[in-house]
């Protein structure tokens, strides 16, 4: 399904025209929809891989730009062996970190939007890999087509639906039966 398709068939379900629902709520709905599926549907096609190195007293690493979720972090020990980390809040690695501990992470936090810190501060140069879900770009009208309107069409659709009915404030019945 494309674009045009899809705005069509959001205005012909919710029997609304573009003076109500524009280019601009659609693209609206659009957008909520793939963040929504990309969060509650772990498909293959969106995980990606990106490596860094941390060196000894360097806590932080940067992920990419199209990072939308980190799944997991492992680091990669110097015997070999690789160790995934576990998530904690960011509270919990400074309060670890305050001591000035180091040695091999054994855990990361998110720092903000494209930059982890792990817990304790490396001893020494360690690579990392965060594993994470990729933010592709999502449908639009200079994006005729993406993988979810490709591979998921109805499911698009119904999740953009959600999105329209709570908008419209439609019918209760309405949006459970597309939200199911």
């Amino acid at each position: 399904m494309t674009y045009t398709e899809l705005v069509t068939k959001i205005r012909n379900y919710t029997e609304v025209d573009s003076n109500v629902l524009t280019a601009t709520i659609i693209d609206g709905f659009i957008s909520d929809a793939e963040f929504r599926i990309l969060r509650d549907v772990d498909s293959d096609n969106n995980r990606k891989y990106a490596t860094a190195s941390v060196v000894v007293t360097q806590k932080y690493f940067t992920v990419p730009d199209n990072c939308l979720i980190i799944r997991s972090v492992q680091v990669f020990n110097t015997d070999g062996t690789i160790s995934f980390l576990d998530i904690r809040d960011v509270s919990f690695i400074n309060e670890y970190n305050q001591n000035n501990t180091t040695g091999i992470p054994k855990y990361y936090a998110n720092w903000d939007e494209n930059t982890v810190i792990v817990a304790p501060t490396p001893d020494q140069a360690y690579n990392v890999q965060a594993n994470y879900i990729l933010k592709p770009t999502g449908l639009s009208a200079t994006t005729a087509n993406t993988y979810l309107s490709q591979q998921f069409p109805n499911g698009l659709l119904y999740a953009c639906l959600v999105e329209a009915y709570g908008f419209l404030k439609g019918p209760n019945d309405m949006l459970q039966y597309y939200e199911n």
